[in-house]
């Protein structure tokens, strides 16, 4: 279980890496990044922490507590994914919004520059 300790630790540093390295090239926002680096950061912290690991896979259940931090991770990377999602999907309810109003305002302009040409018209 050990080997499980060190890859979770590799993935944590590798995703701390990952999400700075996509915030420094503007690939993602920093609001959106805060979660993922807060994320492994914690799991970083909690698998260095064997007193915890031992503590948090007694109060799971767990005999072995590389296997709680995993059951963890994945708990917390769920919950990130879950937030994410509400985010996106409160996005795309804008941008639905956006675009209505948008048709709006381009059916409303029409008409004005229709209504100009007709008088415009009638006046020669």
């Amino acid at each position: 279980m050990d080997r499980l300790n060190h890859v979770m630790i590799g993935f944590s540093v590798l995703l701390i890496v990952w999400v700075l390295g996509s915030v420094r090239r503007a690939h993602i926002r920093v609001e959106y990044s805060v979660s993922w680096l807060a994320a492994a950061l914690v799991l970083l912290v909690v698998l260095e922490w064997s007193a915890a690991q031992r503590w948090l896979a007694a109060a799971l259940g767990v005999k072995d507590p590389p296997l709680a931090m995993l059951l963890i991770a994945g708990a917390v990377f769920l919950a990130v994914l879950y937030r994410l999602s509400l985010i996106l999907s409160r996005l795309k309810d804008l941008n639905i919004a956006t675009m209505q109003r948008v048709a709006i305002l381009e059916f409303r302009l029409a008409s004005i520059e229709r209504d100009a040409l007709e008088k415009n018209q009638n006046r020669q």
